[in-house]
Order: C-alpha cells, then sequence, then structure tokens
C-alpha cells in the first residue's frame, strides 16, 4: 500500500498546522514571561513547573486510552488546545499580564502537551500502512525541523508587528483546524472491554504494563539508554548558552547557527531514511553504530575549531534523525497495540525524569569545571550507557530492531 493515503495525509496536513501554531505561539510566550517579570527565574520556573504534567498526565490516562478509541482523544486534545490559546489571546488584548494566572494557565497547557503527545503516538502507528513505517516516521521527522527553520524568523518579525495576543490567537486557529482535520481520519477502533473499573482497573493496567516491560529486555535497554542520552543532551543548553558568552571569539550569534546546520543535517537524514530502507538484519548494527557515533561526536564538539563544530552538528544531526527513524519505527511496530499508549507513557516519565536529573548534574559539573570538560563528560556517560546498555545486551536490543 502507498504512503500517503487519505488518513496519513491529514494527519500529516494536521501536524503541519499544530507545529506551525506551536512554534509561533512557545516563541511568543518564550518572551512574554520574560518582557512581563524582567526575570530570568520566573521564566525557569514556568520550565520546571511545566515538567510536572509529564510525569503525571501519561500514568493517569494511558492506561484508561488504551481501552478506549485514540482518535477522539487526539481531536478533543487539539480543540481543547485551540480554545485555551485563544482564549488567552484575547485576555492579552483586553486584560493585564498576571504571572500567578499564567503559572496556573502554564500547567494546564502542559498537561494537554502530554496528552496530546501520547495519543499522537499511540494512533500514529496505526495510519501507517505495514511495510512503509520506515518512511512514515522519516517524514515526521522532517517536518519539525523544517518548519522551525522557517517559522522561528517568521515568529520574531510576527511578534514585532502584531504582538504576543495575536500569535497567540493565530496559534488557537491552527490547533482548532488540525482538530477538524484530524476528526475526517476514518478509522475503525474497536474499544477494549475492561474488566474492572475506577482505580482497580487502572492498577491492573499498571501491572500488565510492568510485567510486560519486565520480560522485555531489550525495550527496557532502550529506553534507559534514551533517559541517560535525551537526559545529558537537555543539560547540554545552558552549558553551551554559558559557553559561547563567555569564551573568547565566541558570541550568541554563532550558537544560533548550530540550529541551523543540525536542520540540514537532520532533513538530509530523513531523506535518505525515507528513500532508502535499511535491511532488517542489519538495522540494530546500524543504529548501534549510529549512537556511538553520535555520543563521540559530543564528547569533542567544544573542542573543535568553530567551523568545524558546525561540521560536527550538521552530522550529529543527520545521524540523530537516522537513528531516532529507525528506533521509532521499530519500537512503534514491536510493542502490542494494546498495550501502546500505556508503554508510551512509562517511557515519556522515564524520559522526563532523565531530563530532571540529569540536566541538574549538568547544571552542577558547569559550576565548578571548565565548559568544554563539562560536555565531554557528559559524552562519556552516554557514550558508556550506549556501550553497556545496546552494546552488551545486543541480543535483546536486536530482537526489537529486526522485528517484522
Amino acid at each position: 500500500m502507498k504512503l500517503w493515503n487519505r488518513n496519513f495525509t491529514l494527519l500529516m496536513a494536521a501536524t503541519l498546522m499544530g507545529a506551525m501554531g506551536g512554534i509561533a505561539g512557545g516563541f511568543a510566550l518564550s518572551f512574554l514571561v520574560f518582557d512581563e517579570t524582567g526575570s530570568t527565574l520566573a521564566s525557569a520556573l514556568i520550565v520546571v513547573i511545566q515538567l510536572v504534567p509529564a510525569f503525571l498526565v501519561p500514568l493517569i490516562f494511558a492506561p484508561r486510552m488504551d481501552h478506549l478509541p485514540r482518535k477522539p482523544f487526539l481531536v478533543a486534545g487539539d480543540a481543547l488546545n485551540g480554545v485555551i490559546y485563544a482564549a488567552l489571546g484575547v485576555y492579552l488584548l483586553v486584560g493585564s499580564f498576571s504571572y500567578i494566572g499564567y503559572l496556573c494557565v502554564s500547567i494546564v497547557l502542559a498537561c494537554l502537551s502530554s496528552f496530546d503527545e501520547l495519543a499522537y503516538n499511540s494512533i500514529f502507528p496505526m495510519l501507517i500502512p505495514k511495510g512503509r513505517e520506515q518512511k512514515g516516521y522519516a517524514v515526521s521527522s522532517m517536518l519539525y525541523p523544517i518548519l522551525k527553520v522557517v517559522m522561528m524568523p517568521l515568529s520574531a518579525v510576527l511578534l514585532d508587528t502584531l504582538g504576543v495576543p495575536v500569535l497567540l490567537m493565530a496559534q488557537g486557529a491552527l490547533s482548532l483546524l488540525a482538530a477538524l482535520t484530524e476528526s475526517r481520519i476514518r478509522l475503525v477502533e474497536q474499544p477494549k472491554r475492561a474488566e474492572q473499573t475506577g482505580l482497580r482497573q487502572w492498577w491492573a493496567d499498571i501491572r500488565e504494563t510492568a510485567q510486560f516491560l519486565r520480560r522485555e529486555r531489550g525495550l527496557r535497554a532502550i529506553y534507559g539508554y534514551m533517559a541517560v542520552t535525551n537526559g545529558v543532551a537537555n543539560g547540554y543548553a545552558p552549558i553551551l548558552v554559558a559557553f559561547f558568552r563567555t569564551f573568547p571569539g565566541m558570541t550568541a550569534l554563532m550558537y544560533s547557527l548550530f540550529s541551523v546546520a543540525e536542520f540540514f543535517g537532520r532533513t538530509l537524514g530523513g531523506a535518505v531514511q525515507y528513500r532508502t530502507e535499511i535491511p532488517p538484519k542489519k538495522k540494530y548494527g546500524f543504529a548501534f553504530g549510529v549512537y556511538m557515533a553520535y555520543e563521540s561526536m559530543d564528547m569533542c564538539l567544544l573542542w573543535l575549531p568553530y567551523p568545524l563544530m558546525l561540521v560536527n552538528r550538521a552530522i550529529c544531526g543527520f545521524l540523530g534523525s537516522n537513528s531516532a527513524i529507525l528506533r521509532s519505527s521499530a519500537v512503534q511496530r514491536y510493542i502490542p497495540e494494546r498495550l501502546r499508549s500505556r508503554v508510551n507513557a512509562l517511557n515519556s516519565v522515564l524520559l522526563t525524569a532523565g531530563a530532571s536529573v540529569f540536566s541538574l548534574l549538568m547544571g552542577f559539573l558547569g559550576e565548578v569545571l571548565d565548559y568544554r570538560w563539562c560536555v565531554t563528560l557528559g559524552g562519556a556517560a552516554t557514550l558508556l550507557a550506549c556501550r553497556f546498555l545496546i552494546g552488551d545486551m545486543r541480543q535483546d536490543v536486536r530482537k526489537v530492531y529486526e522485528a517484522g
């Protein structure tokens, strides 16, 4: 079957609209808090608060989602998201900014974001024709980087010309259009009858998921490694900002070009994955090699001359895109459909925990060590995690990557 059927096309169109609005709205909100408060601590608190729902929402809703059709969750999440953003934009046009009020709204929006991500990750594999998983995830992986490069400068112009309220109302409109588009997806989903109700069923679902993961050493190894590498990568952000702010000859503009270099690498990587089908027997070896190379590139990043730093980031973008597409298509195909929401939820919780812990550790290292050594040590830690989790457990991990 062809990839671009009705359902996949509608989902990509909705994703396009949602991502456009999300980038523009997120850009506007990142400036709104600092402009209104003049405090970096106030801005940081917003970021920390938004991590909380990533722990709670998946655990609460995922078990229920696995017993019900996923499409209504996806549509309702985007629709409610659109209403809230539009209402926030209208309020800022006529009312005054309230930090406490915005903090509360941020929690609600973060809950919706976690809810929407869970629904999207659960329904996405169901809309890809069998045998086209790699191409489907390649398209998905290219969409956001391309839009980010286009929308970020456009958002800056629109912010100065139209203001935050109009951008937020535009995001609301795009989210509502995304929900309308998703509602036209034709998907027959049979609800799974729950044996129990309420908290008993929730606990039974959580136990079933835990028992599944206890048997799946390969999935546990992949999830563990991703928690480490994603967590350390999140911790790099303030280290890199500090390095480019303080190291002689470096500027904020030079740092901003990292995203452009990574964009080109990721776009090329996605295009390669779309056009080249890697044989199942080679997927594990390819992914393991990419992981090791990626972490090695991180270790040497800040010791390179600046032009080679850009080359480094472009290569990492290429490698990261390839590995993410292979991993996502393999893992989502491997997880039984009846457990997909719950397994994805536990993975989301693990990634959030990794981001929180390793971000704090990297921040602490930045207080006591040269910034270059911080990134090198972070890369070394992820290299060891890859060696022990993906390398030493190769037989179990290989089953996931090479499953039909």
